[in-house]
């Protein structure tokens, strides 16, 4: 197993764990406390807030600020220049650091580019963020979310291709074949 690559213009603090095979690319800096899994990727311009945990094989392309209070589990994609927050109403002259609201971003979710992720929120397995999305509440498993705010437009497959829909709740994937039961709930639908 190789280790963890660090590019010579990134910063990598004290106490931050690398997985094996990770790779920090040019002037991207790791805060101390934070955990990256293997095989992860971070491209140029990446901030890694302190103690934020990554999981294994995230893929975090240029211009990307993950905050504290910010998780990332396995397989997440986070396109070029993705913005989370941590605090819902900063000013910059009070200290909020004690209010900072978590964000989990779920396995196999991925988050177009310039997409905006306010903090306190979840996004489930799988969804898919369009680019310059706004998202301002949870987001189900396998969702498509787009526009401002990010309203829910579909569903996509774990390929991340769109999902047909029968009316009788049956879905499919047009590429890899794979089928869903679509569950309708009393206050939200989700895949199965």
């Amino acid at each position: 197993m190789a280790a963890a690559y660090i590019h010579p213009t990134a910063i990598v603090d004290e106490g931050a764990q690398l997985g094996v095979d990770s790779q920090i690319w040019h002037w991207t800096h790791v805060s101390k406390d934070a955990v990256i899994g293997a095989h992860s990727r971070l491209g140029q311009n990446v901030f890694i807030g302190v103690g934020v945990n990554i999981g294994e094989r995230v893929k975090i392309q240029n211009n990307v600020s993950v905050y504290t209070g910010v998780t990332l589990a396995d397989d997440v994609f986070c396109g070029p220049s993705v913005v989370f927050t941590n605090v819902v109403n900063p000013r910059s002259f009070i200290e909020r650091k004690h209010t900072f609201c978590p964000t989990f971003v779920a396995r196999g979710a991925s988050i177009g580019a310039n997409a905006t992720i306010i903090c306190g929120h979840s996004i489930g397995e799988y969804a898919l963020i369009g680019a310059g999305s706004v998202v301002t509440r949870d987001v189900p498993a396998h969702a498509l979310m787009l526009g401002n705010p990010a309203r829910q437009r579909g569903w996509v497959c774990e390929c991340g291709i769109q999902l047909l829909v029968a009316q009788d709740g049956h879905a499919w994937c047009t590429q890899c074949a794979k089928a869903f039961t679509l569950i309708l709930n009393e206050n939200e639908n989700e895949l199965s």
